[in-house]
Formats: structure tokens, sequence, C-alpha cells
């Protein structure tokens, strides 16, 4: 239904649209516009529709276009029909190539205007419009494909080069590698089908190749890669599937052909003859015995063998899978000179896959002849080492004796030496006897080893042996008494065992120790038990804490040696007040030897040496220093010197050498001034002399007079200080000073005593003592 009714809807358009189309043609005014205005509004409703259902009246022809056909001029393809039947007075195309490679005319014919290269595009996609007179859409877009059809105008390609391999001795089809061509015309036609053969050019004996795959394989089963180890063979691929029209490419395969073991090991020669000295080397290479084997070096596999009764070569595989006579026994030119044997030769049958080649020409026997040569050796001794024991604590003349020989044929007198300086052994240089310098400790050293060199006389060749002396024992160590610390109870009654006795002796021999009391005793004994062990028992009590007496036995030790060695140890008990379970709860004091160590003795005594040095230092300053003030004395540089001012001078500069402040100190009619001094506390602190006290203010000497005074007595009383009245001043403040300047003798020229001197105060701590001292009244001054 819905098809029917999309039909007649199509149908009634139809009709519509040429009812219309005569009015358009005719003059009459009514007719005119009439048709004109019925004709818009028909071609406004009908081509909506007409796009919206997308109807397709298209009819195709099959568009092919020649590649590479020229076109000087555009040459028809094709043409471009509707089943409308309608005047087409326009169509359109769009698409791939619409803009310069295809065009259509107003009859729909399709015109191509260049030339085309299948290889490059081999299709083009186009799209169709049909327009009417009045430039109206007809058929809506139609899309069509011009198909560009193959010519042959390529000739095949190898892309790359071809290398193949096989083994030796393979069987006919075994394939080698397969070669591939490309073409690039169509494949689906014969310009792009590839037919491959192989060209007299290369080789043709042993190998073949499939013409549709390119498959080279094996076509013979006698490859030989010692007659032959490498093929080159030419392939040639066609198209046109293979006809002589068709184009051709050729490319050349190296073949080469795998190695097999199918060869066995031949020697060289059939004799060898080798040279070796004496002094050779154990295992080490005397010579080669080359070996030939045609296969390659990983199928070189000889095995080699010598007579079994053979004992001093041997041979092993080089590098090269050679034969290496080598030396298993050390040779003797004086014992042989030549030996001479049989070498065989065998291939691994493990690995040998066919019979070989070589099999009836091979050499698997070889005799060879090794020649010994004399060389000057050095002495060889009768053994590889030497051991002597020696008694320790004796002087041993004959130790024991070292032996060496010269192995040449000369024969020449051997000299031994010890080269140990500090070796107590020495050594005869004639005969090799050996003898002890010191008598020897076993429990410092228990063994001596050294070495003696032989050398051949006056001044040859020389070898070394190690000795060994071993020093035995001998019962030489008295034994030691062992025992833990023993203590006996007061109440403890006889037969109480306070003790366990054991014994240490450091002689290697066995010990059998007896303990005995050396010296009776009245409240212990001992008793033994013949296992090396011992108890202290209580003869006698009871014992008291209060008893100054130290209770001690002596107890006499055996080693049951030979000699019989015996020592006394004085044996110490401690008294003690015990509990219940016979635990000590107190005990006396036991008196000890006091004993100081070495290092204890060393340390007192430098202590000692360096109080004595400094002692002496200090003595010899104090020496020195009278010294000096004698000398002093003696040269008259020692004097009292009274310095006299007699003018105020320029200023403060002056006083780098003396203050002459002090000097202007007193009033113009002979009292103090309040200017204080450095030495003003001195005078407050210290009394004047007697005969100045006794003196009225006004008799006494000026300000300066008295300190003079002062200082004198100072210096009279003064055992610690220098022989000599010195005066120092201190009253010079200096360039750099905040206060600006104290000098007495600006002060002096201002006023007299009505200055105050309270703002030195507020200068700080420095100034603290300088403004009690100026702030002080006359009164308090001079008491």
């Amino acid at each position: 239904m819905a098809s029917l009714r999309l039909w007649t809807e199509g149908l009634i358009l139809a009709i519509l649209a040429w009812s219309v189309s005569p009015g358009v043609s005719r003059d009459s005014a009514v007719g005119s516009g009439t048709w004109r205005g019925l004709s818009e509004e028909i071609v406004r409703k009908e081509s909506h529709p007409v796009l919206s259902r997308k109807k397709r009246e298209w009819i195709w022809n099959s568009l092919y276009v020649e590649e590479e056909k020229p076109a000087p001029i555009p040459y028809k393809i094709g043409q471009l029909k509707s089943s409308q039947n309608v005047e087409v007075k326009r169509f359109k195309i769009e698409g791939e190539g619409a803009d310069g490679i295809f065009s259509v005319d107003l009859k729909g014919d399709l015109f191509v205007s260049k030339s085309l290269d299948r290889e490059e595009k081999s299709s083009y996609h186009l799209t169709a419009r049909m327009y009417d007179g009045n430039n109206k859409l007809i058929e809506d877009s139609g899309d069509f494909v011009v198909q560009v059809t193959d010519i042959n105008d390529n000739s095949p390609v190898f892309l790359k080069t071809y290398n193949g391999s096989i083994m030796e001795r393979s069987t006919v089809g075994t394939k080698v590698i397969e070669v591939r061509a490309t073409d690039a015309d169509d494949p689906t036609t014969a310009n792009g089908e590839l037919r491959y053969s192989l060209t007299p050019d290369g080789d043709l004996s042993a190998f073949e190749i499939d013409s549709i795959t390119g498959m080279i394989s094996c076509k013979v089963s006698t490859l030989d890669r010692e007659t032959k180890s490498r093929y080159v063979v030419v392939v040639r691929a066609q198209d046109m599937r293979g006809m002589a029209s068709g184009s051709t490419a050729t490319t050349s395969v190296t073949v080469s052909v795998g190695d097999a073991n199918d060869n066995i090991a031949s020697f060289t020669r059939r004799t060898y003859d080798l040279e070796v000295r004496e002094d050779h080397k154990l295992n080490a290479r005397i010579g080669t015995l080359e070996l030939e084997d045609r296969d390659q070096i990983q199928n070189k596999e000889p095995i080699l063998s010598l007579p079994v009764d053979n004992k001093i070569f041997y041979v092993e595989l080089g590098p090269g899978n050679d034969g290496e006579l080598m030396l298993r026994q050390p040779l003797d030119y004086e014992t042989r000179n030549s030996y001479s044997f049989s070498v065989q030769v065998r291939e691994n049958l493990r690995n040998l896959r066919f019979p070989a080649d070589n099999v009836a020409t091979a050499v698997t026997s070889a005799q060879v002849n090794v020649k010994v040569s004399d060389v000057d050796e050095p002495p060889v001794f009768s053994l590889p080492t030497y051991t002597f024991t020696v008694l320790e604590e004796r002087l041993v003349n004959n130790v024991g004796a070292v032996s060496a020989r010269d192995p040449d044929k000369a024969g020449k007198s051997i000299r031994y030496s010890i080269l140990d300086k500090d070796c107590p052994i020495a050594i005869n240089p004639i005969t090799g006897q050996m003898s002890t310098l010191r008598t020897l400790d076993r429990e410092l050293e228990s063994r001596h080893m050294f070495q003696v060199k032989a050398q051949e006389e006056p001044s040859g060749l020389e070898s070394f042996v190690k000795v060994n002396i071993v020093v035995e024992d001998v019962n030489d160590n008295k034994p030691e008494l062992d025992a833990d610390e023993i203590f006996v109870c007061e109440n403890d009654a006889a037969n109480t065992v306070i003790g366990t006795l054991r014994a240490t002796d450091m002689d290697d021999q066995p010990a059998s120790f007896t303990f005995r009391l050396d010296s009776p005793s009245s409240n212990f004994s001992i008793r033994d038990f013949g296992n090396n062990t011992a108890d202290v028992v209580v003869q006698q009590g009871p014992f008291n804490l209060d008893d100054p007496r130290d209770y001690s036995v002596d107890v006499s030790v055996s080693d049951g040696g030979r000699p019989v060695q015996t020592s006394v140890t004085k044996l110490v008990i401690k008294a003690c007040r015990c509990d219940g379970r016979r635990i000590p709860t107190h005990c006396k004091a036991v008196a000890q030897k006091m004993g100081v160590s070495v290092h204890v003795l060393i340390a007192i005594l430098l202590c000692i040496l360096t109080i004595l040095v400094i002692v002496i230092l200090f003595v010899m300053k104090k020496r020195y220093h009278k010294d000096s003030l004698a000398g002093m004395k003696n040269s008259g540089e020692i004097h009292e010197q009274l310095v006299t001012y007699d003018e105020e001078g320029g200023g403060e500069m002056d006083t780098n050498g003396y203050d002459v402040s002090i000097l202007t100190s007193a009033f113009h009619d002979g009292s103090l001034l309040p200017h204080p001094s450095l030495y003003a506390m001195v005078q407050k602190s210290q009394p004047l002399p007697r005969q100045h006290q006794a003196q009225p203010a006004s008799t006494r000497k000026g300000d300066m007079a008295a300190m003079i005074e002062v200082k004198k007595h100072d210096a009279d009383h003064d055992r610690e200080g220098f022989p000599y009245d010195t005066l120092h001043i201190y009253g010079y403040e200096g360039p750099e000073s905040v206060a600006g300047s104290l000098s007495s003798l600006a002060s002096s020229s201002s006023g007299g005593s009505d200055s105050d001197y309270d703002f030195l105060s507020d200068w700080g701590p420095r100034f603290r003592t300088l403004a009690e001292l100026y702030g002080a009244d006359e009164s308090d001054y001079y008491h």
C-alpha cells in the first residue's frame, strides 16, 4: 500500500508538470500570467518532495577507461541517462576527478581529458545530478564509478637479494629458499601473473625452482661441501604468465652448502720428532701433533690415544683441535735421554653422520720420537721435607742430617746453610749434620721450622728444603697447686672437709699428682685420693675469729714424673662465722702481702721524675733571677732617682714619659689641693711613717714629697719587689678620652677647692673611684 501511494503521488506530480509546461509557451497575457503563477507554485511545491523522497531513475552503463591512453582531445567513455522522459538541459558531476579529469556535456556524454595510470589510481567515484531548462533539479545525486582498465606497462621487480643454505649430502627435494617478485599491474589479469625459472647464467646442476611459488629446492643428493661449498643460481620472473611477450626481471641467489661431519681427522705426518729439556715443567706442552680434517673446525673431533704403558707423556686437544703432547712426569737426562712411542687417532663416531669420505686415505697412526736434552740442574734433596726431634733443655750435637746431590754428570760437591739467622739450630756446611746452639724449651716453642739451602760449589745452582724440629718434652716444670678459696667455720668438728686440692703442670707428659703436708699442722690434714685430687680436712678445732693468728698449711705437690718435680705452696685458710648450713656469714680478713705491679712502679717513678724536674727548673729560675740582680748592682744600673720638674710643659702631650700633673697639686700657700692622684688611696690606706705623722700639717712636705716617702717606705719593706725606688704615673687619659682633659695643670689655673666634681659619678663605673677621691673633704682626705 505504501508503494502504491508513492507511485500515485509521483504520477500526479508528473501530470501537473506536463500540463504547466505548455502554458508557459503561450503569448496571451492572461494565460501567461496565470500559468506563470501556477508554474512557480508547482515548481516550488514539487522540488521539495522530490528531494525528500530521493527517487532514483538513473540508468548506468559500465564506464571504463583504458590506462595510459593518450588524450590530446577529450574522448567519450559513456553516457549519463535517466528513465524520466524529460528534456534535460544540463548535467553536473562531482567527486574524484570531476575538477579536471572528467567532464559531461548537455547530452550526458562523459569525457576523459587526460591520460590515466591504473597503478596510481584504479577507480574514480563520481556523483551526477540532472537539471531541466528551468535549472530545476530533476534527478538527485547518483553515484557511479569509472574503472581504469590495466595494460601491461610494469615489469616484475625483486625487492631484495636472496641467500640460501643447505647441508651437504641433503636428499632430493630439500627446500632451500623461496624467492618472490612483485608486479604493479593488475594481479587478476595476465599482466600481473608471474612465472619463475632458472636461467643458464647460473648453476643448473644441483637446484631447480617451482615456476609458480618460486621455491628453490635441491635436485641431487651428492652435495659435498669439501668439493664445492657455494652455488650461484639466477632466477628469472616473467609476467603475462611467462609468455614471450611478458616483461622479465632476474636476480642472483647464493646457496651455501653447510658442513657435516663426513670426514675423519688424519695426521699430517707419519713421524713427529720432538726435543725437550730435562727440566721441562710438568703438565706443560712439549710439541704439537698436527691433524688434518676436511670438515670445519666444529666437526673436527679427533680422539687421540697413547700406549697404555706410557706414563711419562699424555696428549690433549689444543686450540685448533690438534694434538698437544704434554709431560706428566719429570725427565732426567742422566737416566734416560730419549723416548719413542706411537699415537693413534680416531673420530668421534657418535657425531659421524655418514661413512667418512677419506676413510681409505686418512693417516690414523703416527710415530713420535722425543729427545731429552741435558741442562745444568740444581741440587736435589733426598727428601721433600725433613723432620727431626730434640729433647728440650739439652744441647744436642746430632739432631739429624740433610742430604742433597748434584743430578748432573759433573757431580759437584754441595754446601749447606740455614737462611734464618735467629735459628737455634746450626748445620755443618759440608756434611749437612745439624746441632742445637742453645737449649730449647718446649713450653715456649714446641716446633721450629726453617729452610736449608744446598748450593753447588763454588757458586752454582741452589735448592731449598723445609726442615721441622719437634721439641720433645721432659719433666722440667714443677706442678702448681690449684685450689678454690678455702675457709673453716668456728664450729667445724674434726674430719670436716673444708676444701679440695688439684694441681696443674705445664709439661706435656701425663702427671700423677700426690698431695701432702710439707710441715705438720695441729689443725688440718690432707687426705689424698690418688686420682690427682685431695681434700683438706679439719684435724682439731674449734676456731675463733678473735684469734690473731692466721690459719695456713704448707702443701707439697709431686707430679710423679721422671725426674720427680715437687712444689710447696702456702695455702691460706680463712676463719669464718657460719650458719647451720655451713654458709659463711662473716670472715676474718686475711693479711695479704702488699704487692705493686711493674706498671704502677713505672708510673710512680715518672711522677717523681716530673716533680724533680719542676723543682730543679724553679731553683734554676730563682738562681738566675738573683744572678741578674747581682749583675745589675755590680754594673751600677740600679740607683735611686728623684726627678724634678721646674716647668709646666707644653700640655698633655708632654706627659708621654712623665705625668707632671702631680707637681702642680699644691696650693700657692702650700696646702693640698683637692685634685686627686692615683696614690691618694695609698695615702688613705697606709699611714705615713711615724716621724712624719708627728709633724703638723703646716710643716709637712708637699703632696709629692709625702707620696715619695710612702713609696720609699713600701719599697724598703717589700721583699718581692725590685731593689730600687720607682715612681709610676698613671694620670694621663689620652687624647681620645670622652671626658676631656683631667690634667692638674689645667685645673690648677681654674681656681681652688671650690670646684665641684660630683659630675664624675655620672660618667660610669670607670670614673667612680675618681669621683670618690675628688669628692672627699680635706679632713677625711688627711685622715
